[in-house]
């Protein structure tokens, strides 16, 4: 049986088996008997929600009939949007990507429904059906791509932001596909994609990348400030605008940089940049946003300058670090990465900060499963590098049992992420200890390193 006869085949069936005739089925299926004639002969068009009632009615879960829908009764005629949106709305819903391909592919015939097609995205993306969205941004783009406009610029955003999630590959090549699409963005939009971007890098520790578009979002952010300052003189009226103040993107622009010469251990120049997003007394605004965020830039200035100086070899600030950490709970996992950190590199001893932890470090796995987009990639990653380095510090004091469990739990969340740079350090760490290790240790790490290969492959 041909596909685009499927439905009325079906449907000619049931009424045969069950002794019902066209008005009989109507009044079951709650469907005007004449709508049922009509499709029974061929001669009339059938709406998704008279499908879903017919597809009910026959004892078939919703969406079956979907594919023969598309084939039976869009593939003939240029399909009316009015029509199909539904459809779509359905096939989401029900993760039928395949169909949404279908009927977008119909309907692109015609640039007249690339508005509609747009909002429906938009729609899919605000509900977090991000694969869906992907599809109808992905066309959208298609069919503005020799137009550069506006909307291109924010569908590649809207794709990009969709596909971030725990492969760090993806996340890595969908980042680099949109850098050339910032700056055709509006204003509004371009320090919130910035901030987003700068986000994906820092996640990845790329910190080239991450210094070039922090740089950039900072001096754009500082231009945005001037204009509205000057709005507020002249007493203008404010154009759209990014969701926040200005000022919180230019101070996280500092902060950023910040990160990165702490990562490239240039102490002395993250606490430079430190003091300088740490001194917003220039922002004049009292309202509840602008002191929330003056209020945030605070605390971290606070915690980054104790971080600074403890890895720049001040052990002393250990203590008030901890009393900052005590009661900042939300910070422990980062503070237990830079305190491990500088006991590698200054080889002190840690035991009993460790022990004070004990409970958070047993938490943290389960609280990394609970977080956002963001927030996920950097617990991922603060957590495999507070593992990481919790191994090297047993490692090196001979203590290989409680090493190489925190090691191979690395290696894993790693893996997991496709974390590639602590793939490799990992690696290297579990070779040079592999004399110590044990055979059910060599045996997780072989089969987590075949796991990887095959990944790759």
């Amino acid at each position: 049986m041909e596909p685009t006869t499927t439905i009325r085949a079906e449907l000619e069936n049931f009424m045969k088996q069950n002794g019902l005739n066209i008005t009989q089925f109507g009044l079951v299926a709650d469907i005007n008997p004449g709508t049922i004639s009509g499709i029974v002969t061929g001669n009339r068009a059938l709406s998704v929600h008279q499908l879903d009632r017919i597809t009910a009615t026959l004892g078939h879960s919703k969406g079956h009939f979907y594919k023969n829908y598309i084939e039976e009764f869009l593939s003939s005629t240029t399909p009316n949007i009015r029509r199909v949106r539904p459809l779509l709305y359905n096939c989401a819903e029900l993760d039928m990507l395949d169909c949404i391909e279908q009927v977008v592919s119909l309907l692109m015939e015609k640039l007249t429904y690339a508005d509609a097609l747009f909002t429906i995205a938009e729609d899919f993306f605000q509900q977090g059906k991000f694969a869906a969205s992907i599809i109808l941004y992905e066309s959208i783009a298609v069919g503005e791509k020799k137009q550069h406009s506006e909307r291109l610029a924010l569908c590649q955003y809207r794709i990009f932001m969709a596909k971030q999630g725990d492969d760090q590959e993806i996340n890595y090549q969908a980042a680099i596909h949109f850098e050339d699409y910032v700056e055709r963005l509006d204003d509004a939009d371009q320090l919130d994609a910035l901030k987003d971007l700068v986000n994906t890098y820092r996640s990845l520790r790329k910190w080239s990348k991450v210094n070039i578009f922090a740089k950039i979002m900072g001096d754009k952010a500082a231009i945005q400030c001037e204009i509205n300052q000057q709005i507020k003189l002249k007493r203008r009226k404010k154009k759209r605008t990014s969701v926040n103040p200005p000022f919180v993107y230019w101070a996280y622009s500092y902060l950023l940089r910040a990160g990165v010469c702490e990562a490239q251990k240039d102490y002395n120049q993250a606490l430079e940049y430190t003091y300088t997003y740490a001194d917003l007394s220039w922002v004049k605004e009292t309202d509840e946003q602008t002191l929330l965020w003056k209020g945030r830039f605070t605390e971290w200035a606070q915690a980054n300058t104790y971080v600074n100086k403890l890895l720049a070899g001040d052990i002393g600030v250990l203590p008030d670090y901890l009393a900052y950490v005590t009661s900042k709970k939300n910070e422990v996992v980062h503070a237990l990465v830079n305190i491990i950190e500088a006991a590698n590199q200054y080889d002190f001893n840690v035991d009993d900060v460790l022990k004070q932890f004990e409970l958070e470090i047993q938490s943290l796995e389960e609280q990394q499963k609970s977080v956002g987009v963001y927030t996920q990639q950097l617990m991922s990653e603060s957590f495999a590098r507070f593992l990481k380095g919790l191994a090297d510090y047993y490692l090196r004091k001979g203590m290989y049992q409680k090493g190489f469990k925190n090691l191979i739990n690395s290696l894993e969340i790693s893996s997991t992420t496709n974390n590639r740079p602590y793939i490799i350090e990992c690696v290297k760490l579990i070779e040079r200890y592999r004399k110590n290790a044990s055979s059910d240790i060599i045996t997780s790490y072989q089969t987590l390193i075949n796991e990887v290969r095959n990944d790759e492959e």
